[in-house]
């Protein structure tokens, strides 16, 4: 039996805090945070685009963000919230929301274990996820992962006996990037870039509360 302090439907599991303190991976100039407001915004331009995370890893927990995606032809562009237990690490476990610029009017989720994917399932949302701020929810626990939007339930996948589920302590991540070059652009459309620059809106960002991991 897993371990009811571990499991997302426990009231404790889902306590959140705001997010106070963040770190930015590349192009800090692309990334303004502001704490007291509790937003973010991450700009793709000329110089790129950006990618924000928490300082540190979590282990478990209820992850939250309003997120106004950018606005003009998208096209190309990837723009997302997810958990990492590391950017860049072929061994990864993730857990993702990713919008596809070709077509805002889907959402992608999937997941990683030890740097293994290929689990995604597309997502109807109803409408287009530039036309204003939409609650993203991602509950991650020892054997269920759940996916919401504006508090309806997208996706569940229930960990199977025997089976491997992410479990690595994970950073929350968000940064818009160009994915052109990925499937020869089958996955978010070529890059066009007529409405730059694009800027994607995160506010309310709440992560969960005592289960940070240091280190």
């Amino acid at each position: 039996m897993a371990d009811p302090a571990l499991h997302p439907e426990n009231p404790t599991h889902n306590q959140t805090q705001p997010l106070k303190q963040i770190a930015i991976d590349y192009t800090p100039e692309a990334c303004t945070h502001c704490p007291d407001a509790n937003t973010i915004t991450l700009t793709y331009d000329h110089r790129g685009g950006a990618r924000w995370r928490t300082t540190t890893r979590f282990l478990y927990g209820t992850f939250s963000s309003l997120i106004q995606c950018p606005r003009g032809n998208t096209s190309g562009l990837n723009f997302n919230i997810y958990l990492s237990s590391l950017e860049g690490d072929k061994s990864q476990d993730e857990i993702d929301f990713e919008f596809l610029g070709k077509d805002r009017t889907i959402v992608q989720t999937n997941y990683y274990i030890g740097g293994t994917g290929n689990k995604e399932e597309f997502h109807d949302l109803g409408f287009d996820c530039s036309d204003g701020f939409h609650f993203y929810v991602i509950k991650w626990g020892q054997d269920l992962i759940e996916w919401l939007v504006d508090g309806k339930l997208v996706r569940r996948v229930e960990r199977k006996k025997g089976e491997a589920f992410p479990h690595k302590p994970m950073y929350l991540y968000a940064s818009v990037w160009d994915a052109s070059y990925i499937e020869e652009g089958r996955w978010t459309g070529k890059y066009i870039g007529c409405d730059a620059p694009y800027v994607c809106l995160y506010k309310d960002i709440h992560v969960p509360v005592g289960s940070a991991v240091e280190g």
